[in-house]
């Protein structure tokens, strides 16, 4: 008899919100029988895995908890790996590979692996604050935990440098305190003291909390700088209207966005830096 054939699902749940999980992720939670994750990413889902045989982590064992779920799979299980947000923005899909590729993993005749995406902070927090993400954009974490802070420093330098609206991950901690602030001074090189700023914490959480600011303000909003705050440096072109953040497409340098009648102009952008 064919031993059966392990399946590791890698599930990004999105912001905790089921309103914002896949259908997908729903699909291979059910389907599995062995939940594996980091004990808050497990809790977002607690109502879709009563009665399964569930393993919680705590902050820091990403390898241990890659390696369990690896290891079901192997033996014949159907496992989800939950992550918030997206396994493959800074989640847990690249360890799952890294780790397979030193076993010898064969994607053909190995244990089936498949990522199911979710939505991660930068696209449920820039809903949330306007539409921030219109041109090109960098991303960056600030955790030096696994990546050297010189390293980080060329990134942010880079991002801030090419006029990047730039969306920041963990962007602090208790003991990381200055990473935000070099990071401010940077972009402070290169943009405007009132360059719009977004920061928010837990995204449609029952956490959630919005600050719409400036690059020479944001560091005042200590009080929601966290590991599960995002923020949003807008580039030369975004403004604040209303307490949104709007990053312009570029379509008005090619039409008329307002119909003129009865010889009404075309309003401008109120707050836009020429």
């Amino acid at each position: 008899m064919t031993a059966r054939k392990g399946k590791l699902y890698v599930v990004g749940v999105g912001p905790g919100n089921h309103d914002h999980m896949t259908h997908r992720a729903k699909t291979v939670i059910e389907e599995s029988e062995i939940i594996v994750g980091y004990d808050t990413y497990v809790s977002l889902v607690e109502d879709l895995i009563e009665g399964k045989e569930v393993y919680r982590y705590a902050m820091t064992q990403e390898v241990e908890r890659a390696n369990q779920a690896i290891d079901f799979a192997e033996d014949g299980k159907v496992v989800a790996l939950v992550s918030s947000g997206d396994p493959g923005i800074y989640g847990m899909i690249g360890l799952i590979y890294e780790i397979l590729s030193e076993k010898g993993w064969n994607r053909d005749t190995g244990i089936y692996v498949e990522c199911v995406p979710g939505v991660s902070s930068l696209n449920s927090c820039a809903a949330l604050v306007g539409s921030p993400l219109m041109t090109d954009f960098a991303v960056v974490s600030m955790s030096d935990l696994l990546v050297p802070w010189d390293i980080i420093v060329k990134r942010v330098e880079a991002a801030a440098a090419g006029d990047y609206v730039t969306v920041i991950y963990n962007p602090a901690s208790k003991k990381r305190i200055h990473q935000l602030k070099d990071t401010r001074d940077i972009f402070l090189k290169y943009r405007k003291p009132e360059t719009p700023v977004a920061i928010v914490k837990g995204a449609y959480r029952e956490s959630q909390t919005i600050a719409i600011t400036t690059l020479e303000n944001m560091l005042q909003h200590s009080e929601i700088l966290g590991m599960i705050t995002t923020v949003i440096v807008g580039n030369s072109s975004t403004f604040d209207y209303n307490g949104m953040m709007i990053n312009p497409r570029g379509y008005r340098s090619k039409y008329d966005l307002v119909k003129k009648d009865g010889g009404q102009e075309s309003p401008t952008y109120a707050g836009m830096q020429q």
